[in-house]
C-alpha cells in the first residue's frame, strides 16, 4: 500500500483551482471536471459531487473546522508575503509569524475556509541564522535541526 495524496473539498471548483494557481504558484497535473490534481501532490474534489460519490448529505461536509492544513514552503517568503499583501481576499489565520525554532510562516483560509500554511524551508532559515553570526551549534540549538543537516546548509 502507498499514500497517494491529500484530497480536500470544495464548493467551486474553478474558483479553488485559481486560487492554488494563482497564489500559491501550483500547476495542475489532471483535470477530471470534479476533480482536479496538483503536480506537488494534492487535490480538490467538487463538494457535491464529492458527498454523492460517498454517500453522505452536502450538509455533512464541514467548513472551517480548523483541525488540517496543507503546508507549503517558499524560498522567497518576503515576496510571496507582499504578493498576498495585494489580495484582499485573503482571510488570515494570523500574519507572519516565527515559529520557536525560527522558521517565519504564515496562515491563511482558501475559498472554502481549509487553513493553508506557506513557511520558510529551514535550510533558509539555517542559512538566515548563520549569516547572522550563529555559530553551527548555536543554529543546530535554535533550530532544532541536526548538526549534519546544518553543516549542509553552508
Amino acid at each position: 500500500m502507498r499514500f497517494i495524496c491529500p484530497l480536500i473539498v470544495v464548493n467551486d471548483i474553478e474558483a479553488s483551482r485559481s486560487f492554488y494557481e494563482n497564489v500559491l504558484n501550483q500547476k495542475v497535473q489532471c483535470d477530471f471536471g470534479e476533480n482536479v490534481s496538483f503536480a506537488d501532490g494534492f487535490a480538490i474534489h467538487l463538494k457535491s459531487h464529492f458527498s454523492g460519490l460517498i454517500g453522505i448529505n452536502k450538509n455533512d461536509i464541514v467548513q472551517k473546522s480548523n483541525n488540517a492544513e496543507l503546508y507549503f514552503e517558499e524560498d522567497d517568503l518576503d515576496s510571496f508575503l507582499q504578493k498576498l499583501k495585494g489580495m484582499n481576499s485573503v482571510t488570515y489565520v494570523h500574519e507572519l509569524k516565527e515559529q520557536p525554532w525560527g522558521q517565519r510562516v504564515i496562515r491563511f483560509y482558501d475559498p472554502d475556509m481549509h487553513i493553508v500554511e506557506v513557511g520558510e524551508p529551514m535550510e533558509s532559515v539555517v542559512k538566515r541564522f548563520l549569516s547572522k553570526g550563529l555559530s553551527i551549534e548555536e543554529t543546530v540549538k535554535r533550530t532544532l535541526m541536526p548538526e549534519e543537516f546544518v553543516r549542509q546548509c553552508l
